[in-house]
Parts: structure tokens; sequence; C-alpha cells
């Protein structure tokens, strides 16, 4: 594998975040160690979470970032690995907030949880139109010179904002997202296919793509609509359609020539794409945490490239 430069930044990853949103929910603290040794232990670096994860699960409370947190303690490894997270959620305040306030108190909430002092990439998770993007900026600034955050990135931005945002950061020397992290795969194209991926390239951006195996329907588990068992089961159903069984079958296509499953077949897709540094994926389990890995190292065909691309259109 070869390293990727996330924008312009001095962080490189390979083409594989580990996503964190299924700690403390379908994945307890043990499983979470197990997942994270064996992340690592395969030589990647990048992991992925969020202030809020997952505090949908009742008497949960920021356990994805708290789980992370022992993890780096117990293994003393925090100069060793990239720690991305994210401020904006809705967090108790009643709405999405990235006011300048809320960021300086979020981060020192973060940090303590991660038990770390410094935030490799701070991610603003949703647009907040009630603040100026000016105000936001100006407050990941004052952390990024204080050391608590080394570079910032966006997620669930499109076009306009994501172009104010590099704007404004040029005209005033603020600092500017280098990553966007939105929705991506072979059945949800649109959240970045097309402007988003344009204005990317043009600017250096890289992207970090969620959501790369459809909430597992990309797994190829969900072949028919009684199939639709478990905690995302109601994710999954809305890709029950031509297109989303038209995918599959090309992937079908693909996993007989190659011998690589489907989900494998996934993420490969997704890191082919031009602008994009490494798609992000969780696991429940140290076998589903190999299966990302190999996707991670598999190199699609140009020919099986274009199928897929044709399948997903």
């Amino acid at each position: 594998m070869t390293k990727r430069r996330l924008g312009r930044s001095e962080l490189f990853i390979d083409p594989l975040v580990l996503g964190t949103n299924v700690f403390g929910w379908t994945a307890d603290e043990k499983t979470s160690f197990d997942i994270l040794d064996a992340f690592v232990g395969e030589g990647f670096t990048a992991i992925d979470t969020a202030d809020a994860y997952s505090r949908w699960v009742p008497g949960n409370d920021s356990e994805s970032e708290r789980i992370i947190g022992r993890w780096l303690k117990a293994r003393g490894n925090r100069d060793k690995v990239l720690i991305f997270t994210k401020v904006g959620s809705d967090m108790g305040q009643g709405k999405r907030d990235l006011s300048a306030k809320w960021i300086a108190e979020a981060v020192e909430n973060s940090l303590k949880r991660l038990q770390t002092d410094y935030i490799d990439l701070y991610q603003s998770h949703w647009p907040d139109p009630t603040v100026t993007q000016e105000e936001t900026l100006s407050a990941y600034d004052k952390l990024i010179k204080a050391g608590k955050v080394r570079y910032i990135g966006a997620s669930n931005y499109d076009k306009a904002l994501l172009t104010e945002a590099l704007k404004l950061a040029d005209e005033l020397g603020l600092p500017r997202y280098e990553t966007l992290q939105n929705e991506y795969n072979l059945v949800t194209r649109d959240k970045y296919e097309g402007e988003v991926q344009n204005l990317l390239i043009k600017n250096g951006l890289s992207a970090i793509t969620y959501y790369g195996l459809a909430a597992g329907f990309l797994s190829g588990k969900y072949r028919k609509p009684e199939d639709l068992v478990g905690a995302r089961s109601g994710s999954v159903q809305r890709y029950f359609n031509d297109k989303g069984l038209k995918v599959l079958a090309a992937m079908d296509d693909v996993s007989g020539r190659t011998g690589a499953a489907l989900a494998e077949i996934a993420l490969a897709w997704v890191a082919a794409q031009p602008g994009v540094a490494a798609p992000l994926a969780s696991a429940t389990s140290t076998t589903q945490l190999q299966s990302l890995v190999r996707g991670a190292r598999l190199t699609l065909a140009a020919e099986d490239v274009k199928l897929l691309n044709d399948a997903g259109k």
C-alpha cells in the first residue's frame, strides 16, 4: 500500500480509516480493544471518532472517545496512531453547534475523554447555519496555535459551504479544511461525485468517506427483505431497489473473478476514486476487521472499476 497525504497536511495514512461509532454500542470495551489492537497490528494508524459516538445508547456518555482514551493509556502508543474526532453534533445544547464558545468547551472534553493533549484531525461534524464560518475557523485557529489540534476537516458539507470556508481561510489567513468526510459508496454517489469531488481535487483536499459499505448492504448479506434483522436493518432497507440489486450483481461478478468478498470490493472501489484518501469503515469483531484490511489492500482491475461504476449510475 502507498500512504496517502491528507490535503496539504503532514498527515499520511494507508487507505483505511477505522470508524468507531460502534464502540460502546455493538462492540463492548474488550471487543473494541481487540479491534484497535488488530488494526494497528496490521500497520494502520488512522482512528476516527466523534464526541457524539455512541450517545444514542441509553446511559452512554460519549463512550467511543472514552474507550479509545483508555486504550491509548493502556497501550502507551499515542505517538504511533492518528486520532480524528469531531465537534458540532447536538450534545444536549439543543442544536448542532459550531460556535466559538462551544468548540472551546468541546475540545477540552474530547481531549479529556481521549486522554491526550492533542487531536490530529478535528472535524466539523455538521454545518451550523446559526454561526458564521469565520467564527468557526477562528476558533479552530486558536486551537491550532495552542497545540491542541493539528489540522481540521469538515463533514457533511456541500460545495457552497466548502467553497465559502476555503475562501475565508485564504482571505483571512485562517486554517483551511484539509479533508471532507461525506457519505459515499457504490449506491450513494451524489454527496461526493461531481461538484464536491471536483472542488476537492482542484484545491488539494482529501476525502475520507463514510458509509462505504452502505450500512452493511454492500457486504452482500442482505439479499431479500427477510434478511433485515439486527441493529442496522432499518438503515439497510433504503438500498433495496433496482439500483442496489444491480450493484450487488456487478459485485458478484467481480468477486467471481478476484475471489474477494463483496465488502472488500466495496472498499477497494471507494479507495480507487479520484480525490479519496481512504474509506472509513467500522468493525464489531476482529474477523470483520480482517475483511476491512483485505479491502484496503485490494487493487481492482480497470475493467472491474468500470463495471462497478456503470452499475451504480
